[in-house]
């Protein structure tokens, strides 16, 4: 199965338009979050996305609520938020929100890694785990090196061991990538990413 990956598209018109070409070379589309910017525009952001003909699975970002993606997403789009569903024999489980809190304000919708934490262990088994947010150590950096990931997202990363963790929120680390145990996780970024992931 071909699987389409991306986060952060910000509201780009031109992202969105490559991304959209790209579609049509997948099974499955993921989107890790951060469709729009600051809780702005993200009707108009789902909207760029409807050439993708396939399923979308999508999780929030700090840039959107769950309601609020649930309320712009188009039929047969899946959100996730603590939720798991199944497509083409793959199990996913998907978590979004910046973890731990962002130091953006009031508009950042966030979650503290006890929170997190309580949500994940809902997760027993996935394939692949789809978060907004990175895990601790691994395709986390800033630009100055500063490790800023969830602790609980690699806490839960370790005990499932998905065959991909799927993730982005730092800008600093879009395109990076690492393992934990038999997980390779994919800081994926606004550009895309096409796995090849059997069933």
């Amino acid at each position: 199965m071909n699987i389409l990956a991306f986060s952060d598209l910000h509201h780009s018109k031109t992202k969105a338009e490559a991304l959209v070409s790209m579609s049509k070379e997948a099974d499955l589309v993921i989107g890790a979050g951060d469709f729009c910017n600051m809780r702005e525009g993200l009707d108009d952001a789902m909207r760029m996305l409807d050439g993708i003909g396939c399923t979308m699975v999508v999780v929030p970002g700090n840039a959107e609520s769950a309601r609020e993606l649930r309320d712009a997403t188009r039929a047969g789009t899946i959100v996730l938020h603590g939720e798991g569903t199944e497509f083409g024999g793959l199990r996913l489980f998907g978590l979004g929100y910046g973890v731990p809190v962002t130091p953006f304000g009031p508009w950042s919708c966030d979650l503290d890694e006890a929170a997190a934490a309580a949500m994940l262990q809902r997760c027993q088994t996935a394939d692949i785990l789809v978060t907004h947010s990175p895990p601790k150590g691994v395709a986390d950096a800033t630009s100055n090196e500063m490790s800023v990931g969830s602790e609980s997202i690699r806490d839960a990363i370790e005990r499932v061991q998905p065959r991909l963790a799927l993730c982005g929120h730092i800008h600093d680390s879009w395109g990076r990538s690492g393992q934990i145990g038999k997980t390779q996780v994919c800081n994926l970024g606004p550009s895309g990413r096409i796995f090849e992931v059997a069933p």
